[in-house]
């Protein structure tokens, strides 16, 4: 066995023979990490594999065990009997340093081991003191679950041969180091092979495993791409790290849908769920200001009500400066220009800064309208009226085109005391719970908020 040295983008995980500053496959700067790989000779000992027809298989991957925190389980399987982790699959948590993952991850061990299940939390980032203390502000039953800290990879799959759990939490995985692989802890072929080994052992066995996984300043999980691609579930622990809400959203699953969110609340025992998200992303709204706009998006099968807001100034450069939190900075740059182009209205000589209070992300555009209505609203220096909603696409000629889901934004918008809503024309409605005002375009938005 002959052992060649090879270097692979982080980013796309493109393979070079030298080292480079600069990715020649997908151009990022600073992403090419050394890797060894093994040429191994083929054995002509190797039996053929014994296949087997699908109805002859026992269906093991269609047994589910609760998290115990129904938003989580909403995440990775609301349409499933029993909704919650699928036995035997790999789950990849991600987010931002201090945003709550390893605390979210406790409580789920807490909770799974309350109700008998064997489980086992391994720690390479902290003491099992340090996880005492930390699990003693959730809770005061800590005889159950079992806990390690060790970084060894070795150590750690053996420790799961022995004892069999049913389900396990490794944090995190750039802690792990294996004597198999080159390079540091963390590094490009620690982390893929730490992957792999706990796959390998884990899938065979039926035992589901937690990983948690540190995220670059890019907001990518740090590491090669084949790390998601490895994993059944990728889910990423969202939020501003010094406000107190936390969403949950679930971008890859191999056994449900990946439209879901859960809301979180940080407090001092913890995670708590938000029974209604609307009421907390509103909770703090600006009232009687202009630039702000109340919308409906739906994440899954959940409405959510969320505050726009919009800041126009008058710009100090040649170029209008163009700034985006929790929106598609591409998407404003394309409503900027309908606004401009639609209402006769010089955006050109104007700074435009748009942010979606409470951290959340808006992911469609069906939260256009409230957006342009909050820019136009900004640099009218008028308000739009406090109990209304609006919702709608807007197109590139000014037009306001049809949303999905419209009886459920209006039943959020009833439910929390909201009077009207602004809804594109030939929308079909049944509802009568609120008071609703089709627009066509862009200007006859305008007319409607007065």
């Amino acid at each position: 066995m002959k052992n060649n040295s090879i270097f692979i983008c982080t980013n796309c995980d493109a393979q070079s023979p030298k080292w480079s500053g600069r990715c020649l496959d997908c151009g990022k700067w600073n992403t090419l990490e050394e890797s060894a790989v093994s040429k191994n000779v083929k054995s002509e000992n190797i039996k053929p594999a014994k296949v087997a027809t699908l109805d002859s298989v026992d269906s093991k991957s269609k047994q589910r065990f609760s998290t115990g925190i129904g938003e989580v389980d909403q995440v990775l399987g609301a349409s499933a009997d029993v909704p919650g982790f699928v036995s035997g699959s790999l789950v990849l948590l991600g987010g931002d340093p201090g945003i709550g993952k390893s605390t979210l991850a406790l409580q789920i061990a807490l909770n799974s081991s309350k109700t008998g299940l064997s489980t086992l939390y391994v720690s390479g980032e902290e003491s099992l003191s340090q996880i005492r203390l930390r699990a003693e502000r959730i809770t005061n039953i800590l005889d159950k679950l079992r806990v390690l800290s060790e970084t060894n990879l070795e150590v750690i799959l053996a420790t799961m041969e022995s004892i069999r759990p049913v389900f396990v939490i490794i944090d995190s995985i750039q802690t792990m180091y294996s004597e198999s692989a080159t390079g540091v802890a963390g590094g490009l072929s620690q982390v893929s092979m730490a992957t792999a080994r706990i796959l390998q052992t884990a899938k065979p066995l039926g035992i589901t495993v937690l990983i948690i996984g540190h995220v670059t300043k890019e907001g990518n999980l740090a590491g090669p791409r084949t790390l998601e691609h490895m994993v059944d579930v990728v889910m990423y622990l969202e939020g501003e790290r010094f406000m107190s809400s936390r969403i949950l959203r679930c971008v890859k699953n191999r056994f449900g849908g990946t439209n879901e969110v859960g809301v979180f609340e940080m407090k001092a025992a913890g995670l708590s769920v938000v029974k209604n998200p609307s009421e907390v992303f509103l909770s703090e709204r600006s009232h009687k200001k202009a630039g702000s706009a109340i919308t409906c998006t739906v994440e899954g099968t959940r409405p959510l009500l969320l505050e726009v807001q919009s800041l126009t100034t008058k710009t100090q450069f040649n170029y209008p400066k163009r700034t985006a939190t929790g929106f598609d900075y591409n998407r404003l740059q394309l409503i900027s220009a309908v606004i401009q182009k639609s209402l006769r209205i010089d955006l050109f000589s104007s700074d435009v800064f748009v942010s979606v209070a409470g951290g959340f992300k808006i992911t469609e555009t069906a939260c256009d309208l409230a957006l342009a209505m909050s820019v136009v609203s900004s640099l009218k220096e008028k308000m739009v009226p406090e109990d209304t909603v609006m919702v709608g696409e807007l197109g590139l000629t000014g037009e306001i085109r049809r949303v999905g889901q419209i009886e459920k934004r209006i039943a959020e918008a009833a439910k929390l005391g909201f009077k009207k809503m602004i809804i594109p024309t030939g929308q079909k409605v049944t509802s009568t719970k609120i008071k609703l005002v089709p627009v066509a375009d862009l200007a006859e938005a305008v007319r409607a908020i007065g």
